[in-house]
């Protein structure tokens, strides 16, 4: 392996693993999408414990694990088509010699390449999964939470806040999940050139940052 292909590597994992935990402090005392649908959890919680019928409430849940359900058997599908690729590195290989002579590095690195893929999509799914269990159990929390009259306020604050932790944690698995497939589109250009993927995955960082923190919907859902 060519020592600029070490170095992407290497970079990839350390902005990855990087941004995640700088995206996460962050959220403890900056105003992102985090922070501010952590709140709006809480609300919800609160509302949901003076609703009589909460079958709203499991719907929207059961709705958001449907989409992340779909998240979670594209992961698998996609798998299955690398594996697919990774037996047939060899033809890859020869393919991508005659489209970018100088891209293709011979057949291990693009087994190894593949295999980036390969993990960036198997811990994707394993994320989307247990975002989609997470969310299971704050249908039970639902389903379990007292009738809101039968509380006194402190009561209610108490529950809603940690029904809202269980639904957060569940969005906080679902986004490093979603953050692994667009970081999965910045290895794609390691097939061209390792510094292009370096460069790839800064800029998907950077679209990363802007949404959680200076996107417009951020400013919509503040001032809601």
């Amino acid at each position: 392996m060519a020592s600029w292909d070490t170095i992407a590597i290497v970079w990839f994992f350390a902005l990855w693993v990087g941004y995640t935990v700088f995206a996460r402090r962050r959220a403890r005392n900056t105003l992102c999408l985090a922070s501010e649908l952590r709140s709006k959890r809480d609300a919800w919680m609160m509302q949901m414990l003076n609703r009589e019928n909460r079958i709203p409430d499991v719907s929207i849940v059961a709705t958001i694990e449907r989409n992340i359900a779909f998240f979670a058997s594209s992961s698998l599908l996609i798998l299955a088509g690398l594996l697919t690729a990774l037996l047939s590195a060899d033809k890859l290989s020869s393919l991508l010699s005659h489209i970018m002579p100088r891209a293709s590095g011979g057949e291990i690195l693009i087994e190894l390449k593949i295999l980036l893929l390969i993990f960036i999509f198997v811990f994707a799914f394993f994320q989307f999964t247990w975002s989609i269990r997470q969310y299971g159990f704050a249908s039970v929390l639902i389903g379990a939470a007292p009738p809101g009259k039968d509380m006194d306020e402190q009561q209610q604050q108490q529950y809603a806040n940690r029904a809202g932790k269980v639904i957060d944690q569940a969005g906080h698995t679902f986004n490093y999940g979603l953050r692994s497939v667009y970081l999965s589109l910045a290895t794609l250009s390691w097939f061209i050139d390792a510094r292009v993927f370096m460069l790839a995955t800064v800029l998907v960082i950077l679209v990363l940052y802007q949404r959680e923190f200076h996107s417009k919907v951020l400013k919509a859902l503040r001032d809601c």
